[in-house]
């Protein structure tokens, strides 16, 4: 007897691994955003995003700290729960933070089972190139669905030592273009690919048969990806060239907290028809 669910006319597709390659097949462009917390999940939801990332950014604009590293397993636990709870049809996806996955695959193995037993997301992203390919090969071989992550690895940012743009040389550039072609080999369903020349997002997506999702990559990636708090002007400690924002939501709210505050301090806040 099928255990698959009835499908409504008035429901929307569910965003799934195979459909973005569908996607990408005929050359519709995927696009991603990241979420942390419930209301911003059920709006990008609501929007028609086609993937959430619960990024491991939420170190950055959540948490207040200078780069990702510190971000624990519990936390990215915590996020994914109440981003994949408020979503219906983006595929949600979540980071995998530093030190959950490198020791070993047995530990990325259960790491990442956690993730998708406790979370209800639908996929895990590991940041890394050759050297994760027999992890990420575990994972999927027991349906752990894997994004992987190439160019500017922010995990790797004490290794790297800036956030400049990576792959410039040909050197880097070919490995690069090596690790797409093993993440691709290992079983990954999409890759991300972040903050390298255009030319080169442009010559790896079409060299792999997953989607290419970019990030300050160029516009010939199979797809777009973004840092909400970024492109909505709420995070403002930089702004890096390959962001555009879409709304000064930041400025928008420090404007309506002074607003609430003169009102209170006035007495003109509550008025009569907003008191019992």
């Amino acid at each position: 007897m099928s255990t698959e669910p009835a499908s409504s006319p008035k429901s929307p597709r569910r965003i799934t691994t195979k459909s973005l390659r569908e996607q990408k097949q005929r050359g519709e462009k995927i696009t991603a955003l990241t979420a942390y917390d419930f209301s911003m999940a059920e709006l990008l939801d609501k929007a028609g995003i086609d993937v959430i990332l619960v990024g491991d950014s939420a170190g950055m604009v959540v948490q207040g700290a200078d780069t990702t590293v510190g971000v624990t397993l519990e936390e990215m636990l915590y996020h994914s729960k109440i981003v994949a709870r408020a979503v219906t049809r983006a595929l949600v996806v979540a980071d995998m933070p530093f030190m959950s996955f490198q020791v070993n695959a047995d530990e990325a193995l259960r790491n990442a089972g956690r993730m998708i037993k406790e979370t209800g997301v639908g996929a895990v992203k590991l940041e890394g190139g050759l050297v994760q390919c027999p992890t990420i090969q575990r994972l999927v071989e027991v349906g752990i669905p894997v994004m992987g992550h190439l160019g500017l690895t922010p995990q790797s940012i004490h290794q790297f030592g800036s956030y400049q743009v990576r792959a410039t040389s040909t050197e880097e550039a070919d490995m690069v273009r090596r690790d797409a072609l093993e993440l691709e080999r290992a079983g990954v369903f999409a890759i991300v690919l972040e903050k390298v020349p255009a030319k080169l997002g442009e010559e790896i997506s079409a060299s792999v048969e997953v989607p290419v999702i970019g990030i300050g990559a160029g516009s010939g990636c199979d797809g777009q990806i973004l840092v909400s708090h970024d492109m909505l002007g709420l995070y403002t400690r930089f702004h890096p060239r390959f962001v555009r924002r879409y709304a000064e939501v930041g400025r928008e709210m420090q404007n309506a907290f002074e607003h609430y505050i003169r009102d209170v301090k006035s007495g003109e806040f509550p008025a009569p028809e907003e008191s019992y």
